[in-house]
């Protein structure tokens, strides 16, 4: 082939992989995604004497620059800046996979096919790992929106999916040599296997999805959408006293004596200090005597929250100085859960949004910390908590505080459903990104936090789009974009642990152990041809 030829087919590999994500197609287009990349690859490796391994290299980044160009272009919306630098350093890092993959074929050749599957895993698991932490393009969340054929994600997550589209798409590539006679291999036996790995799974799936019902006790929920532009007024001191009024205007219209739960958005509130007598707040005195006159009601609503640190204590990496008084503080991303006994509960956000919330590697970059994007009324990097903590109740139901991003992290939210979370309760203000994509994708990943956990999941966006999912990843309800308003239904609080929830990521953990075995391996024959 040519170089018009191998770039269209790169090209062609790009606009596959980019149309689930706004929806333009559904997630099994992903299937055959990866066939022209393939080809692409196979091509170079056939011509290996005329073309080094770099070459393969600049047509995987042309594909992948393309594909998380076209799929997160409205990251731009909030900053073009961190827009530019998410599509180019994601797709390096995605480029660089498959560059490997195509060096052990060249090497090693008969581990190739394998190398690129473990490889890949291995790149998708250590994506939710690490400080830039970017998986909002695995493959697997493509099937977000088809959630009646990914029910078995309860036993394997996001990463199950994932698996499943290499394995397609290598077997739909297997397919393509044997008509074009590459490869002198049966036909009918190739096409069996592609016909047993798509519709069985499928199959499997909506067969789960027609039996199962929704599990444990439940709970009255009112979400709250206050639609405040986090452009122009969100932060604005003048309207902390508005934005308030609002929150309760919008409960005083649903609540009823059966509610057990008011959720807001993060940082619905105004910023405010912790201290041990929170309660007493003004921001928060409206809502403890909503909650009196309410028995067993308990308000979630997100804020920005700040803590001193006293004398004795240890001074974190991410504090900062008050010239006012001298004194040593951290800014936090938190919910609060507010009820009659007066005590309130915090969960300070773990996983913090590279280069808005934190500056990765801080400690070999801390100079530009002042230069952390303003999306939240500060700036710099915030503080976080190191594990996830669930909300109590008097009921023994406890619900699992997510925040924003964190929703995009299977493995990280089955922590709180392991220690007794029955519900999931998402906040976030997906306000950023403007009338584009990115807020329906936000929302169609907490669907799939449903069927890994079977914990059905209430979620509150300050510009929409808030919801009530099931325990299937069903959308009960849902509000419009761009809209004042408040919804109330019924989900239940789930106890049962799934496959998922005990054993996490598993396939991302293997995958890395049969990276590791695949690297050795090479060197050991690159030493083995070295003596000879």
């Amino acid at each position: 082939m040519d170089r018009v030829q191998l770039t269209g087919l790169s090209i062609f590999s790009a606009i596959l992989l980019s149309l689930p994500w706004p929806g333009i197609l559904p997630g099994w287009i992903l299937f055959f995604s990866l066939v022209p990349l393939l080809i692409v690859e196979d091509d170079l490796y056939n011509h290996r004497n005329k073309y080094t391994g770099i070459v393969f290299l600049g047509y995987a980044w042309l594909c992948f620059v393309l594909w998380n160009a076209l799929s997160t272009w409205w990251i731009a919306n909030s900053t073009v800046t961190g827009a530019v630098l998410v599509t180019f350093l994601n797709a390096s890092f995605m480029a660089t996979v498959w560059w490997l993959f195509h060096l052990v074929k060249r090497r090693l050749r008969h581990p190739g096919y394998l190398s690129l599957v473990v490889f890949w895993i291995s790149f998708e698991y250590l994506h939710y790992q690490w400080e830039i932490q970017w998986p909002w393009l695995n493959l697997g969340n493509g099937f977000a929106n088809q959630v009646r054929l990914v029910q078995w994600y309860q036993y394997t997550g996001v990463l199950g999916g994932t698996l499943w589209v290499l394995m397609i798409n290598l077997l739909l590539f297997r397919l393509y040599k044997e008509i074009t006679g590459a490869v002198q291999t049966s036909k009918t036996v190739t096409i069996t296997l592609v016909l047993s790995t798509a519709f069985i799974p499928s199959w499997l799936s909506v067969g789960a999805y027609n039996r199962y019902q929704d599990q444990g006790v439940p709970v009255e929920i009112v979400v709250l959408q206050p639609n405040i532009d986090p452009y122009s007024k969100k932060f604005d001191k003048m309207s902390y006293s508005g934005q308030i009024r609002v929150l309760l205007q919008l409960t005083d219209s649903l609540v009823t004596a059966a509610t057990e739960y008011v959720i807001g958005p993060e940082t619905a509130l105004p910023p405010l200090w912790e201290t041990p007598g929170m309660r007493q707040h003004p921001y928060l005195i409206p809502f403890y005597k909503t909650a009196l006159t309410h028995p067993g009601l308990k308000f979630i609503l997100g804020a920005t929250t700040r803590i001193r640190f006293r004398e004795k204590d240890e001074i974190s990496a991410t504090v900062r100085f008050n010239a006012a008084d001298s004194s040593w503080y951290d800014v936090y991303n938190t919910a609060l859960q507010i009820d009659a006994s007066g005590k309130v509960q915090t969960y300070h956000k773990s996983i913090l949004v590279s280069g808005v919330e934190k500056m990765p590697f801080s400690r070999y970059f801390s100079f530009l910390e002042e230069y952390v994007i303003d999306l939240g009324g500060t700036t710099g990097s915030l503080g976080s908590q190191e594990e996830p903590s669930n909300f109590t109740s008097g009921n023994d139901v406890q619900a699992a505080p997510v925040i924003c991003y964190e929703s995009v992290f299977g493995e990280y939210i089955t922590k709180s459903i392991k220690k007794g979370a029955g519900l999931i309760v998402v906040m976030t203000n997906d306000g950023w990104w403007g009338d584009t994509p990115g807020y329906k994708q936000h929302l169609s990943f907490a669907r799939l936090r449903a069927i890994e956990t079977r914990r059905a999941v209430a979620r509150s966006a300050n510009t929409g789009i808030s919801a009530l999912i099931n325990q299937r990843g069903d959308i009960v309800q849902q509000t419009r974009w761009w809209t004042r308003t408040a919804l109330k239904g019924t989900l239940k609080a789930n106890g049962n642990l799934t496959f998922y929830v005990r054993y996490g990521d598993y396939i991302g953990r293997i995958s890395v152990f049969l990276s590791a075995l695949l690297v050795l391996y090479g060197l050991a024959q690159n030493r083995i041809k070295k003596r000879r």
